[in-house]
């Protein structure tokens, strides 16, 4: 609850991926109420306020004395929009700010100052770490580091969201610091001789909390569609003695795939079965945590759901000034690793392929169980040898 008990107003600045943002503000009535619609005044955010039964802003200067929070989900000045100007108007007047990603250190380390001056809360939002499969992913990275240290990172990514790529890499890591990226020199013409497509990753070495890191990013964009066209949005696998911990997909499943590790006899060979060897009898990959349902249940719960969980860490920021600076510091850092990490990989190369195609699953899984179904000629079942 906000200022005397009474949930906090909320008016939300942009009406394309804000659209999240005002799913989230409803889906919590008792902690945040929707106060209003920020935006160009074009005809669909006219009808969107309209239809969310909120006033439509034109100007930041137009917005309530009594408003609590500004969502500011417009593009910053890291890519081209005036997203941190109306940050800093909203925080010099003493509201609360939570802006979308990606912010460049300049541009966060003003806003920080304006939120010192308006004596507000400001936070980046880099979503992806909230979402429910990620922070499940996170819980048990945290849960392995206490066991032991990390001996690798496997990453993978699009450029457009490697941004927040970083701040998972940094939390499952225990730390951002010390961090440090070298790309790869490309395929050489001798391997681009032998395909008919380009390679769309580039493949950089890197250091991430000081831990070792393989970090693979599809450096591409469709410039009219910038949205789509990822061949994957995040994968991360992260390597302990005791066996590996893997993010599949953004939206999950979290795996866990125990070490492989048989004791040997007196003559040396590997004992596969008996006593001795009940770490065998777990499954070679467990699922910690399903993936979602469809996309549909993406937009409609999981990617609100990370967004309500970051409004109410603004709101704990907002009650208590002393977790203020933590966050603060923890942002720059992330939007500095960010700046270092593009630095290595250079402009995207621009795009343009056509709408991907639909393979249904049910043919997909059908090849896969015609596949491993036995035949006459499979040996019986037993354990290798």
């Amino acid at each position: 609850m906000s200022r005397a008990g009474r949930p906090l107003r909320v008016v939300v600045a942009g009406t394309a991926f804000g659209r999240v943002y005002l799913d989230a503000v409803r889906s919590d009535p008792e902690g945040f109420t929707l106060s209003g619609i920020l935006a160009r005044g074009g005809d669909y955010s006219r009808q969107l306020a309209e239809q969310s039964g909120v006033p439509l802003h034109t100007d930041v200067t137009e917005l309530p004395d009594d408003t609590d929070v500004l969502c500011v989900v417009v593009r910053s000045g890291a890519t081209g929009g005036p997203g941190s100007d109306l940050a800093r108007a909203a925080l010099r007047r003493g509201l609360h700010v939570l802006q979308e990603h990606p912010v460049h250190a300049g541009e966060l380390a003003d806003n920080l100052r304006a939120a010192r001056e308006g004596d507000a809360a400001y936070a980046v939002g880099t979503l992806y770490p909230d979402l429910a499969p990620v922070r499940a992913f996170l819980a048990a990275a945290e849960t392995l580091r206490a066991r032991g240290p990390l001996r690798f990172i496997d990453a993978a990514c699009n450029s457009q969201v490697a941004y927040p790529l970083l701040d998972v890499l940094g939390r499952a890591a225990g730390a951002l610091r010390p961090w440090a990226f070298r790309a790869e020199s490309g395929p050489g013409a001798e391997l681009a001789g032998l395909t008919d497509g380009t390679q769309p990753f580039r493949t950089l070495h890197a250091v991430v909390g000081g831990a070792p890191v393989t970090l693979r990013v599809q450096n591409e964009v469709h410039p009219d569609d910038p949205d789509n066209h990822s061949h994957l949005l995040h994968r991360v696998s992260l390597g302990t003695d005791a066996g590996v911990l893997t993010l599949a997909d953004t939206h999950g499943p979290v795996l866990w795939n125990p070490r492989l590790h048989a004791p040997r006899d007196a003559t040396g060979r590997l004992v596969l079965a008996g006593p001795d060897t009940e770490r065998l009898a777990t499954p070679s990959t467990v699922e910690l945590h399903p993936a979602a349902d469809s996309y549909h249940h993406v937009f409609a719960r999981l990617w609100p759901g990370a967004v309500l969980t970051a409004l109410r860490r603004l709101r704990d920021a907002a009650a208590d000034p002393v977790l203020r600076p933590g966050a603060g510091q923890w942002a720059l850092s992330v939007s500095r690793c960010w700046a270092d990490l593009t630095a290595q990989l250079g402009m995207p190369e621009l795009i343009s392929p056509p709408e991907p195609p639909v393979v249904p699953v049910t043919a997909l899984r059908d090849a896969a169980e015609g596949a491993a179904a036995p035949s006459a000629t499979d040996p019986a079942e037993g354990p290798p040898r």
